[in-house]
């Protein structure tokens, strides 16, 4: 396997709860237009489950792929609210999130759901990108390699081939939507400890993105690290310009 094709640089907006039509339709229209100012890097959006036929109407035949910002790990049933990953594919979706830090901690969703969402994703042919990250008083314990190694587990034994098809997200929750962003010697380093469980599991070429508070302003010195390949973006993921910078820093 080619390393350096497998980690390209990946750049996924997250929309997180933000959007309605008329407005998606514009930042939709200006992805679909200005894609190509990043030619470097891969691009995708994961929007709410309403607007998924939205993004694949205003996104095909660009090179913006979409996504969800979650999946159930059930196929189908009496579930009610819950979104298969059939169903998502039906939308053509490319990816989709998992174990974000606000499901993590708003939703109570665990590391082994993580894991089997993420099973579920792949059975139906996405990618998951698999959030993993520490809060500001685990940061503050030194307890970051304990937190994302636990959180890792239930992936990892997985094993390779599953792990291998997968997309993993540091975001740090204390830098997720405060504004504070972990410099980019700190990520690296979290980076660098899960390259080297991706390493002992054999998958080396796994892409790792860093999430937290990522902006066209600090966008290249984060990318400029060895073992962040990309972003996870949250709010500059709704302004055009700003999404398109960070692509193409």
């Amino acid at each position: 396997m080619n390393t350096e094709q497998t980690r390209k640089r990946l750049v996924i907006g997250n929309w997180k709860m933000h959007g309605l039509l008329a407005a998606n339709a514009s930042l939709l229209d200006g992805l679909h237009k200005g894609a190509s100012a990043a030619p470097g890097c891969d691009l995708a959006v994961c929007v709410p489950f309403p607007y998924l036929d939205q993004a694949r109407t205003g996104l095909q035949g660009s090179v913006v792929s979409w996504g969800a910002q979650d999946v159930s790990k059930h196929e189908q049933g009496a579930f009610t609210g819950e979104v298969s990953a059939a169903m998502l594919a039906d939308f053509d979706c490319q990816w989709a999130l998992v174990g974000h830090s606000e499901r993590r901690t708003l939703h109570g969703e665990t590391d082994q759901l993580v894991a089997d969402k993420a099973i579920a994703a792949l059975s139906a042919g996405l990618t998951p990108v698999v959030c993993v990250g520490e809060t500001l008083a685990e940061q503050e314990a030194g307890q970051t390699e304990h937190i994302i190694a636990r959180q890792l587990a239930p992936v990892l034994a997985l094993g390779a081939q599953q792990v291998g098809r997968m997309v993993l997200a540091y975001e740090p929750v204390w830098a997720i939507g405060t504004g504070r962003t972990a410099t980019p010697e700190q990520a690296q380093a979290v980076h660098a400890y899960i390259r080297s469980q991706l390493n002992g599991l054999g998958v080396p070429e796994v892409r790792v993105l860093y999430g937290g508070s990522v902006k066209a302003s600090n966008a290249a010195s984060l990318f400029a690290m060895p073992d962040i390949d990309g972003a996870l973006v949250g709010g500059a993921s709704l302004v055009v310009e700003e999404f398109l910078r960070i692509a193409a820093a």
